[in-house]
């Protein structure tokens, strides 16, 4: 009895001398755990700035003999830009943006990290109501298509420091937007046609009528056409280091993967305003 009874003391020594150590580094591993140490993001190759870019040999605006030219198969960036909420913003003049009745698709990815109250993404046109803007709205619980004035939110809760992919598109009679997060993409819609866009530089971060993003944008992408559902499908697929589809018809392409330069072979450079590029970014990110 002598002898069990000094085991189970011996037992309890052991526990309170290490059981705060084995507590704290069950916390400590908990926190690395939020702080997606343990993301396999984390360690997955990473893309350098202008690793992947498309050629015209033709030169800007030409369509012939379009490609890929690069690291263009879907490494994740090294970077991804920053916008405080309050002053960052990109400007970058367009040339062949989509006006009036023409088709196009906004694409891009972002990290929302700011108030409930709606705020622009991107942004491009004419604040006075009707004819009009293109934009997207964020607020905490939706995110709306803004053209000409006219809004069709999608009802999605955003969380903060997660990531989503969003695509708005104008098929010349309809408005659509999608939202892609956790594997699945969440489809809006309106049948409004709106008068004519007044062409203007495209904002990224900023809106004329919707104020300052908070959080973190990467891959922005412009089309003069509007892409199908397969293809917006296809695009989230690829994930965050996703490369363009139907090359023809880009317009712009920011990876904002360290810089605000366009990669679409258009020549369309952003330029960046109060912008800061971090590569502490994949907390939050999950691949498709």
């Amino acid at each position: 009895m002598a002898q069990r009874v000094r085991r189970a003391q011996s037992a309890m020594e052991y526990l309170m001398t290490y059981g705060w150590a084995i507590l704290i580094i069950a916390v400590v591993l908990g926190a690395l755990f939020q702080l997606g140490v343990f993301n396999s993001s984390t360690f997955s190759p990473k893309a350098p700035p202008g690793a992947c870019q498309v050629y015209r040999p033709s030169g800007p605006g030409s369509t012939i003999n379009i490609n890929l030219e690069g690291v263009c198969n879907g490494e994740l960036p090294q970077y991804v830009a920053q916008f405080n909420g309050q002053t960052a913003n990109i400007v970058a003049s367009v040339a062949g943006l989509p006006t009036g009745s023409q088709q196009l698709t906004v694409t891009a990815w972002f990290n929302n990290n700011g108030p409930a109250t709606y705020r622009e993404l991107f942004w491009y046109g004419s604040p006075i109501c009707p004819g009009g803007e293109v934009g997207l709205r964020i607020t905490s619980t939706s995110v709306s298509p803004d053209f000409w004035c006219t809004t069709t939110p999608i009802p999605v809760t955003l969380a903060d420091g997660t990531w989503y992919f969003v695509a708005v598109l104008y098929t010349g009679t309809k408005q659509q937007g999608y939202v892609g997060h956790g594997g699945q993409i969440t489809e809006g819609g309106d049948d409004v046609f709106g008068g004519n866009v007044v062409s203007a530089p495209f904002y990224i971060g900023y809106g004329n009528d919707g104020g300052f993003f908070q959080g973190q944008i990467s891959n922005v992408q412009i089309y003069n056409t509007s892409l199908s559902a397969n293809e917006i499908q296809y695009l989230y697929t690829e994930g965050i280091g996703g490369v363009p589809v139907t090359l023809q018809y880009l317009v712009g392409w920011w990876p904002l993967n360290g810089n605000a330069n366009d990669y679409s072979g258009n020549n369309n450079n952003g330029v960046p305003s109060g912008v800061t590029y971090t590569n502490q970014w994949t907390s939050g990110y999950t691949a498709p």
